[in-house]
């Protein structure tokens, strides 16, 4: 996969859906900017728990977004590594909890 393409084409995609609706361009610097008004968490730390947010959701521009991002604020292979270990397990955990709900629909139907 082409990372470099595949952010290019999200980002003209989302600029043009930006210019078509001004309510979409208002809401996206709105969640912007509440991201970095954050106090209490680095860019760092903050592009890691994106990282992993954008595995467990599988957003293929969002994993290219902030894996440029967080090369560029100094991350490192292993802090790489650990954020996209604990979203292994987020998902892994998920999948234990709807195979019980697997389990109770077999049970009661």
């Amino acid at each position: 996969m082409m990372w470099n393409e595949l952010l290019n084409e999200v980002n003209q995609s989302v600029m043009q859906l930006m210019s078509e609706d001004k309510n979409v361009t208002a809401l996206i610097s709105k969640t912007t900017n509440a991201i970095s008004a954050g106090e209490h968490l680095d860019p760092k730390t903050k592009e890691l728990i994106a990282i992993a947010v954008a595995v467990t959701t599988r957003c293929e521009g969002c994993i290219a977004a902030h894996a440029k991002k967080a090369s560029e604020l100094g991350v490192t292979k292993a802090e790489l590594i650990d954020a996209i270990t604990v979203a292994i397990a987020l998902n892994a955990g998920a999948a234990i909890v709807y195979s019980s709900k697997a389990f109770d629909a077999w049970n009661n139907l």
